[in-house]
């Protein structure tokens, strides 16, 4: 059966559109949904490496604000409604809400399979995959950075190594995860990041690897998404869009680049290695700038999975990852200047990022929000540094005084 929609992409994007969360948080919900379906049936072989479109995802915003759970839970739902995907394809297999090694190494035996690919050459090859999707609302509850060994783990399986990987546990014994493949996808806010992720595990570790997506208002205030969307048009849609993964499902094989797409990835390639933009000057960007081939190739992957059944990459499929990964970057920096701040710093951030997303809030009204962030004292403190460093400006409305952001704020 042909495809509903020429760009899946978009239509989930448009499918999404009467969601209070940010568009960046519903475009790479997609993504990690695209990649969920894709797994590791599709790579591109540079011989000593191969590039998997996998991705470690995490939106980053104030509790509350951006429904950043309930926008994960669109991607989710159309995984888990997929139909049979047929034979000679396997079901998407979800990744444990709590990382444990026991939980994980049951999940990855689970997924493990085996699927004979004959190449154009006529060789014919066993693809080998363990296959995860991990759909997380708290990563607090997956993610623990003080686990040297898991986070070691995470790391290896995003590079797709080929190796089995081996591990040895007092409670499960030895673990061999064959053809690991993990895609992540979670949520979290900035106070968890401030106290949880070391400056040098974004620079060196897990953090290069991920693409941190940073909300902190709603697109626009939908209190009854059904009024403004028919039931039955939703539920149209939704299956369609979950058609078309099941028919993206049954990708399998490697990707080539155009020789047009080579051409430009070459040049792309010195410019990168030779220059360094103003907004990744600092050195705490090294480590994702390093990656940043990989993050792009695997982009282009599912940008291409989501227009066309042929394993191409084109010159555009590149230039538009290129193209979101430079718009995210500047999301992402306002994630990495938070890590490793100090502590009144961090309050002051807090605050301005509240008092942004409410545009006008009094004083009595923000405590409520921040009280189990931060003492009595610790917020008058931020509130005195916020209205002094002329990032907040004190505001009357309707008889009553409330902050108000001052100007826009970078991080």
């Amino acid at each position: 059966m042909p495809r509903h929609y020429p760009n899946w992409l978009k239509a989930y994007c448009s499918f999404t559109s009467a969601s209070e969360a940010p568009l960046d948080f519903h475009f790479w919900t997609g993504v990690s949904t695209l990649a969920a379906v894709l797994r590791k049936r599709v790579w591109k072989d540079e011989h000593s490496f191969k590039w998997t479109p996998n991705f470690y995802i995490v939106f980053v915003g104030p509790a509350g604000i951006v429904t950043k759970s309930t926008t994960l839970n669109i991607g989710y739902r159309l995984l888990a409604n997929l139909p049979d995907l047929g034979s000679g394809n396997y079901p998407i297999i979800f990744g444990p809400d709590s990382m444990t090694w026991h939980g994980l190494a049951k999940k990855f035996e689970a997924a493990y399979h085996e699927i004979p690919l004959q190449l154009a050459s006529g060789d014919i090859i066993k693809v080998k995959q363990s296959a995860l999707t991990c759909s997380v609302s708290e990563l607090g509850t997956f993610l623990r950075p003080e686990d040297k060994a898991l986070m070691s783990f995470l790391t290896d399986i995003w590079d797709g190594k080929e190796r089995p990987f081996d591990h040895a546990t007092k409670d499960s014994g030895q673990i061999q995860i064959n053809g690991g493949w993990l895609n992540i996808i979670g949520a979290t806010t900035p106070f968890w990041m401030q106290s949880n992720f070391p400056p040098t595990m974004l620079q060196e570790g897990i953090g290069s690897r991920i693409v941190f997506v940073y909300g902190d208002k709603k697109r626009h205030l939908t209190a009854y998404p059904s009024r403004v969307v028919k039931s039955s048009d939703y539920y149209d849609n939704e299956k369609r869009l979950t058609d078309d993964l099941a028919h993206i499902s049954r990708l399998i094989g490697p990707y080539e680049l155009t020789e047009d797409a080579y051409v430009w990835g070459e040049e792309w390639y010195k410019k990168h290695n030779s220059t360094r933009s103003l907004h990744t000057a600092s050195g705490r960007y090294s480590g994702y700038l390093a990656r940043k081939q990989t993050h792009m190739h695997k982009l282009a992957m599912v940008l291409s999975a989501s227009q066309r059944d042929k394993l191409l990459i084109e010159q555009s499929d590149l230039e538009q990852a290129n193209a979101i990964l430079e718009a995210a970057e500047h999301s992402m920096i306002q994630v990495f200047e938070s890590v490793g701040t100090s502590r009144d710093s961090y309050n002051v951030g807090i605050i301005v990022e509240y008092v942004r997303a409410y545009k006008w809030i009094t004083s009595e009204e923000l405590y409520r929000l921040v009280f189990n962030i931060m003492e009595r004292d610790q917020y008058k403190a931020a509130i005195s540094n916020s209205v002094e460093g002329g990032l907040l400006e004190v505001v009357r409305k309707e008889g009553k005084l409330g902050l108000s952001p001052k100007a826009k704020i970078v991080n």
